[in-house]
């Protein structure tokens, strides 16, 4: 989805406010800046405090102040937090969960599939919708919220998890064999009789479980776009604040949302990324989750949220606010927007800082994002709508980190499948290599020159043989361990692994281990032997030394690289630059790829037609940079002046500030 300008906010709530100060807000928004608003996602009770009786005074009171000052709004269905009244409404309204029957108190604590539950969100929504179609200052509106099956399972949603079955599995003997529910005597000869699934010890079945969850998220969703679109304007967009698996802020693709395929009838992906902050701000967690956004659609994507002052140990240092603004709309973002306007008196989140602190007047957070929206508005026309052409991409897949978590290749506590993500995607972004994500999806490998495949557990025989072929055809994969171990519903393999793709990676193995007192090895190892690949890297063990950590083998006209083991940083980005050098992928002496210091850059094509890079400096260093691209303009940096003041010719030097970012513009024909 194209934007007009970039669109630049806060998550704002009247309702929440100690005082009446909408006026005093929206004047300091105006002048930090600030276009845009979310209202409305999680104040159901605040609209119908009463069953049947509505009162939208605050959202009236927020539309017309909106209006007045010039700013736009992303209104939320508000139907993530639920209203005492209703959970009383009927028993299974709540959901009963793995851990139990919840109880009113937190958010997301309902059942998506209870028909009482979606009776009466659906009148909420329509009643809201009937008061904010036709204003003209809302540009969009957002599905419910940070949305997640919430581990319903209850008698209704497994008899539509049975049903769900049946439609996949006419004949319930290939479900048997599929399934292997010979063991244990877990045989189910016939579907009235389908045990609880709470506490099976069948993986295949509680993985299928987990994707059925997924399902009623995507359900969800589509039972909504339906609604709202029945009033929405043509002009108006739909999207969902995606969110992600969560180690203390955001790490990877969630477990729990199949968000591709949520957001296929959404008009944009959203999606909210928290990181730390200080000197453990790096900029990851932005590219990860980023890229994960931005290939739902491949397409730009909206920020929703992220952190202001946030967390008491996020409190950014000067700069880092400006620095993580240009991380975003570098990586294909279209907004940035905070969670939210002002720091709550009271509730849970009363220490999760907004841009405001509890005193609710200008601070330096508040004045370093007006620097933020004002430079985005000399210069957001420049940077918008940016498009990017990676030759890279990582496989990403749900069954795989479903199959992970049943089986596990690390002991440190953390979901493996996504930590060999971030691995590679950390590597990368050391090496500044920007990279797309995909699903292992035949169609997806062609356009790419490198394919990073981390540990696709669970994957189709057609996936499989599309990298076979993708490889013989001149392509380039980079697979690590416990790639192609079992099929989609967890069943493992019974020839020599790793399952088909053995042929063009020229390697079996048959044994595996969790490593001790081997250097470099953090998480898993198989004992490799080469077939027709020439051994890169083998384990210094008394024992497993005779077997290779790492291989490489011509296949075709491509080449593929096996990863047996999850190494350290320096160790993978050595191996993808090994095999990078091998296929000419880049030139060091004409692209400034290659990471300076803490230095990340993102490049994408304006809407003009000119090159854009973006340099980002995640140290409180003074870095000096040659421009060795070619004639350019800098658009902006904490040293210059903003909105193209100064020209920079190619060999020039430019500085970066500590926590600093510096945008080059380059026109088409330098």
């Amino acid at each position: 989805m194209k934007v007009d300008r970039l669109l630049f906010g806060a998550a704002y709530y009247d309702e929440y406010m100690p005082y009446d100060r909408i006026e005093k807000d929206m004047e300091m928004m105006v002048a930090a800046g600030i276009n845009t608003i979310r209202i409305a996602e999680s104040t159901w009770s605040t609209w119908e405090p009463e069953e049947g009786v509505f009162d939208f005074t605050h959202l009236d009171r927020m539309l017309d102040a909106a209006e007045k000052y010039g700013i736009s709004v992303i209104i939320g269905t508000p139907t993530y937090a639920i209203p005492s009244w209703l959970a009383k409404m009927d028993d299974d309204i709540l959901a009963l969960t793995h851990s139990g029957q919840n109880t009113y108190g937190p958010r997301q604590n309902m059942d998506l599939t209870s028909p009482v539950y979606r009776k009466y969100a659906e009148r909420i929504i329509r009643k809201l919708m009937e008061k904010v179609a036709n204003r003209p200052c809302v540009i969009g509106y957002q599905i419910d919220n940070e949305t997640h099956p919430y581990d319903t399972c209850g008698p209704r949603a497994q008899a539509m998890f049975v049903e769900y079955l049946k439609d996949k599995f006419p004949d319930i003997k290939t479900f048997n064999h599929e399934f292997g529910l010979d063991y244990w005597s877990n045989r189910v000869d016939n579907w009235d009789n389908f045990p609880d699934i709470r506490q099976t010890i069948n993986a295949s079945i509680g993985a299928e479980y987990q994707a059925f969850q997924r399902k009623i998220v995507t359900d969800f969703f589509n039972w909504q776009i339906d609604i709202v679109s029945e009033y929405k304007r043509p002009e108006q967009f739909i999207t969902q604040n995606f969110d992600f698996e969560w180690h203390n802020y955001s790490y990877g693709m969630h477990p729990d949302v199949d968000q591709r395929n949520a957001a296929k009838n959404m008009t944009v992906a959203g999606c909210d990324i928290y990181h730390p902050s200080q000197d453990r701000l790096t900029g990851y967690e932005i590219t990860a989750c980023g890229n994960i956004a931005r290939s739902l659609k491949d397409d730009n994507y909206l920020i929703l949220e992220t952190e202001a002052q946030g967390n008491i140990e996020w409190l950014p240092y000067p700069g880092q606010l400006r620095l993580n603004a240009y991380s975003h709309i570098g990586n294909g973002a279209n907004s940035v927007m905070y969670w939210h306007w002002h720091s709550i008196h009271n509730a849970i989140e009363s220490y999760w800082k907004g841009i405001l602190s509890h005193d609710l007047v200008e601070n330096e957070s508040y004045r370093e994002i007006s620097r933020i929206g004002n430079e985005f508005k000399a210069i957001g026309s420049q940077i918008m709508n940016l498009k990017k052409d990676n030759k890279v991409a990582i496989v990403l897949d749900n069954r795989s980190l479903t199959g992970m978590s049943y089986f596990p290749t690390g002991t440190n506590g953390k979901s493996s499948y996504n930590a060999v993500f971030r691995a590679f995607s950390d590597a990368l972004t050391d090496m500044n290599i920007e990279y797309d994500v995909i699903p292992p999806d035949r169609k997806s490998l062609s356009k790419y020159s490198l394919v990073i495949i981390p540990a696709l557990y669970s994957a189709k025989e057609a996936f499989l043989l599309s990298v076979n072929k993708y490889v013989e055809d001149g392509g380039n994969a980079i697979v690590t361990f416990k790639s192609g171990f079992a099929d989609e519903y967890l069943k493992i393999h019974s020839d020599v692994q790793p399952h088909i793709i053995r042929e063009c990676l020229g390697i079996h193995y048959d044994q595996f281990t969790y490593p001790k007192d081997v250097p470099g090895c953090s998480e898993w190892m198989e004992l490799v032997t080469c077939d027709t690949a020439e051994e890169l890297l083998h384990y210094d063990h008394r024992y497993w030394g005779q077997y290779s950590a790492a291989t490489i083998n011509s296949y075709g006209n491509g080449n593929a690289m096996y990863i047996a083991t999850l190494p350290d940083g320096a160790i993978i980005r050595e191996l993808i630059r090994l095999l990078m050098d091998r296929i000419d992928f880049y030139d060091p002496d004409k692209l400034p790829f290659e990471r300076h210091k803490k230095v990340t850059v993102k490049q994408g094509i304006n809407e003009i037609g000119n090159h854009v890079l973006f340099f980002l400096n995640y140290s409180d260093d003074e870095i000096r940079i040659n421009n060795i691209a070619g004639e350019a303009v800098i658009l902006t940096g904490r040293a210059y002046e903003t909105a193209g003041g100064t020209t920079l010719g190619q060999g020039e030097e430019f500085l970066l500030l500590p926590w600093d970012a510096v945008v080059l513009e380059y026109p088409v024909n330098s």
